[in-house]
């Protein structure tokens, strides 16, 4: 599609936008007095359906079914969104994958809406018939089914998937010629990079498990992150700060939740622009990612209230909003 063949969309996306939550209304959420009553708060804001169930997994993925559902609707070729499904995807393979080694598949395990289904990907890894998988998943498929069936290394198998989908991600990045996609694909692996040296430092990884974990790009040495890791959290923070990224040295030094959050941040921090787009598909890109952000962010809400955590406890966990 043309850049003028998105204009209805766009226009349509942005009277959307304005149903989005923002952040005062999330503190309404966390305000309710108990579970139940964010609940009930989400169905009086049109979440779910009217006939629907009614427990919180059901709701946001209802919501989640609803925003491609709309996308679907108003764009014929959905071939721009593939990446934004590849973590879906490859999360989908694990599941199977697990399933199959340990003859036990949980249809709960898996994301709906991706290009394979849950029982067409049980069925690629049964009959290890991975030539049927995207030409960017089938070296890793077998990798990690090689690995977990043969040397029960699940952690490893995770491993696999997840650098495999992050390099699928910066390989579509690379290729697109939509600038919105190639920003998400930057900023969600340097994120992600990020992440896993903060995880790894933590659990006292080696340097040959990072070196299979995070994925190459520009904007990090991961060479020298994966360094600091070694040498602890301070050494990350100064790496971090060297390398103008000050913010989240101060967010890691606060707390873990701090951290989350500015991890999660970044990602609004690269879609906020394409509230002024009015042409092309990236105000769809970033509606969809707003509205995972949005999700999750009720996910954090809803958790902490079936635990019963001090509402300071949720509100520091609280996400950036794309409104």
């Amino acid at each position: 599609m043309s850049d003028n063949d998105y204009t209805y969309a766009v226009a349509r996306i942005r009277s959307l936008e304005l149903s989005l939550f923002s952040a005062s209304t999330l503190e309404q959420l966390i305000g309710c007095a108990d579970y139940e009553s964010a609940v009930t708060f989400l169905l009086e804001h049109g979440w779910g359906d009217p006939q629907g169930e009614t427990d919180a997994d059901a709701i946001l993925r209802r919501e989640r079914e609803k925003t491609w559902e709309t996308i679907q609707e108003m764009v014929k070729d959905m071939t721009p969104f593939d990446v934004l499904s590849y973590q879906n995807l490859f999360h989908n393979l694990k599941a199977a994958i697990k399933g199959v080694c340990t003859e036990h598949a949980d249809p709960g395990l898996f994301y709906e809406g991706c290009s394979i289904s849950p029982e067409e990907m049980v069925r690629i890894v049964k009959e290890k018939d991975f030539a049927s998988l995207p030409e960017f998943m089938r070296q890793a498929a077998k990798e990690a089914y090689e690995t977990l069936l043969h040397g029960r290394d699940g952690q490893l198998c995770d491993v696999i998937l997840d650098r495999a989908a992050l390099e699928a991600i910066a390989g579509a990045g690379e290729k697109s010629k939509v600038q919105i996609i190639k920003d998400y694909a930057r900023s969600l692996i340097v994120v992600s990079d990020i992440r896993i040296a903060v995880r790894c430092c933590r659990t006292g990884k080696p340097l040959e498990f990072m070196t299979r974990a995070m994925a190459e790009c520009e904007e990090l040495n991961i060479q020298k992150l994966m360094q600091a890791a070694l040498q602890g959290e301070g050494a990350i923070r100064d790496y971090l700060t060297q390398n103008g990224m000050g913010e989240a040295a101060e967010a890691l030094a606060q707390s873990s939740s701090a951290f989350e959050c500015w991890c999660d941040n970044q990602l609004m921090e690269t879609i906020r622009p394409q509230k002024y787009n009015p042409f092309s598909v990236g105000p769809l890109i970033a509606y969809i990612l707003a509205r995972e952000n949005e999700i999750k962010s009720v996910r954090i809400i809803l958790t902490g209230k079936q635990n019963h955590f001090p509402e300071n406890a949720i509100r520091e966990r609280m996400r950036e909003m794309y409104v």
